[in-house]
């Protein structure tokens, strides 16, 4: 299942290429609303870059179970005894690969170009890589939990958004701090046990909503 959707996903790379430019562009946007003032943008560069990566991570969810459910690829794999929560897993891993990492790759000159200091950019990337993982994880979920259902499309965000805040918080505070010259770890440490509690469950939770979807 996972190399299925890392092909399909090379065949039609739509989705991850726009995911990056709008989390490049709407990056772009706040120094043109906020002003030219270095330390206004240093010192909301964490928030930014977080914030706008949350948003680019939500784009692609709506097709994510969507497509198979449309042409029957659903039902097929439903009925052919595959784990409803596994079959989750896999659509998420292939989430996270084709625009979580993507993402990772574009935060980095993203931060620069607002100002954050250079030492604290292993500390944003160290964040995203667990966010990014916790937001596929939580947009897995609920792409599944509003699957089938009418205006899934505008109930997805503000089922996902809520349940992101932890990661928001945790990831955008570490940066914050590294740029600051205090301890990160603390921060850090909360977002990894976030990540870590999703994991097991965001899946299960995403089985259930699958097999709701297609019984």
């Amino acid at each position: 299942m996972l190399a299925r959707d890392l092909l399909l996903s090379v065949r039609h790379g739509a989705d991850t290429l726009a995911a990056v430019l709008f989390f490049l562009l709407a990056g772009s946007l706040f120094p043109l609303a906020l002003g030219p003032s270095p330390e206004l943008l240093r010192r909301m560069a964490a928030g930014i870059v977080w914030v706008c990566a949350l948003l680019a991570a939500l784009l692609p969810l709506d097709r994510l179970f969507g497509a198979d459910l449309e042409d029957g690829a659903l039902d097929q794999l439903m009925l052919a005894g595959l784990p409803p929560a596994a079959l989750a897993l896999a659509k998420m891993a292939a989430h996270w690969l084709t625009t979580g990492l993507p993402l990772l790759l574009a935060a980095a000159p993203l931060g620069l170009m607002l100002g954050l200091p250079g030492t604290a950019v292993p500390v944003l990337l160290g964040s995203l890589l667990l966010g990014t993982l916790a937001l596929s994880l939580i947009g897995g979920m609920a792409a599944a939990i509003v699957l089938g259902a009418r205006r899934g499309g505008v109930l997805l965000p503000l089922l996902a958004l809520p349940l992101a805040t932890p990661a928001l918080i945790f990831g955008a505070a570490a940066v914050d701090a590294a740029g600051g010259g205090l301890d990160w770890r603390p921060d850090l440490l909360l977002l990894g046990a976030f990540a870590a509690a999703a994991l097991p469950l965001c899946p299960l939770a995403a089985g259930a909503g699958l097999r709701a979807a297609v019984e």
